[in-house]
């Protein structure tokens, strides 16, 4: 089988140089990689050319219209039968494609996505945000997971497609935000057999700050209702949980301030208020404890927390604010 690797960039010439870097390293080596510049004003061009000879490797530049269509415009370049996407801030294990040859053989998916995970190179930062978002405490917990609820939905950043797939298809329908959840409920509803590969993990680097972290946490949040405009079936329960916290949140902080301003609140006003802050603290000590578990690292540990806080804060918002603008007051 031989594959394409479909991979956006929009000024990151630094992240592209790590992950060509990674592609090098593939035991199974019949794959090409098509680099699809979406109007960038800091050019990987260059950062590409070096593994020319090392790889089978095309660069292509174009006006910017978005990352789904940039990786539309590589599917039209594509000579592989089947196609891999990736975002540009991973890095590929060198076994990824025998394990993809592996599910596939095994599974028989038109379509596929691999879960991610942290690499031993990454700052605590990033591997706090890469426990947050893939921590079964958290919503992340739903993204390339067995027990996820309803069909798997792949995403961008480790997606395979058949080429009958894309063909079918015609690739993303949305330029940006939701656009793999779009084209991956799209694939579903066409009756193609799409599912995760568990062993074909990819390292994904997060964002190096928890300001970065929000605002894309934030603009997930509002992806969601995007895609729940397009397919109401796809909103589920637990995509409100964020809100939910957000808003217990809100009114704990609003009970304790009053408890302290006012020297002799009410009974039942106390009662609430210790009730929360008992269930916050068994949540906190419960993200705490098993991240520590998990990274082997009690200041990850700790980051972990302000990670899932952070996760959970802006998808919140994000989500509110989205339902309340675009389906309640339908603007």
């Amino acid at each position: 089988m031989f594959f394409s690797v479909i991979i956006p960039l929009f000024n990151r010439p630094q992240e592209i140089d790590e992950l060509l870097q990674s592609l090098t390293k593939q035991r199974y080596q019949e794959f090409e990689v098509i680099i699809v510049e979406d109007g960038s004003s800091k050019p990987a061009k260059d950062n590409v050319e070096k593994y020319v000879g090392l790889l089978d490797v095309h660069y292509y530049a174009k006006p910017n219209e978005g990352q789904g269509f940039a990786r539309n415009y590589g599917f039209a370049r594509a000579k592989g039968n089947y196609f891999i996407v990736f975002d540009s801030d991973i890095l590929v294990p060198h076994d990824y494609f025998d394990h993809v040859l592996t599910g596939l053989q095994r599974d028989g998916w038109d379509a596929f996505g691999g879960p991610d995970a942290a690499h031993s190179s990454f700052t605590a930062i990033q591997k706090a945000i890469s426990y947050s978002m893939t921590s079964p405490f958290t919503t992340g917990g739903i993204r390339g997971n067995k027990a996820h609820l309803g069909p798997f939905h792949p995403r961008s950043f480790n997606m395979g497609l058949s080429k009958e797939v894309y063909n079918a298809t015609e690739g993303f329908k949305l330029p940006r935000r939701s656009e793999d959840i779009e084209f991956s409920v799209r694939m579903i509803d066409m009756g193609f057999r799409v599912g995760l590969i568990p062993e074909a993990f990819v390292y994904h680097k997060r964002r190096a700050t928890f300001v970065q972290f929000f605002k894309q946490t934030n603009y997930f949040g509002k992806g969601r209702i995007d895609i729940y405009q397009l397919f109401p079936r796809e909103l589920k329960p637990v995509h409100a949980l964020p809100t939910v916290f957000v808003l217990g949140l809100a009114v704990l902080i609003l009970l304790n301030l009053i408890n302290f301003l006012f020297p002799s609140p009410s009974t039942l006003l106390l009662a609430l208020a210790m009730v929360g802050n008992i269930l916050l603290s068994l949540y906190t000590l419960l993200l705490f404890l098993h991240a520590c578990f998990s990274t082997k690292s009690v200041w990850i540990g700790l980051l972990s927390v302000l990670a899932a806080c952070t996760q959970l804060i802006a998808y919140g918002t994000g989500f509110l604010g989205s339902y309340v603008q675009k389906v309640l007051l339908k603007k």
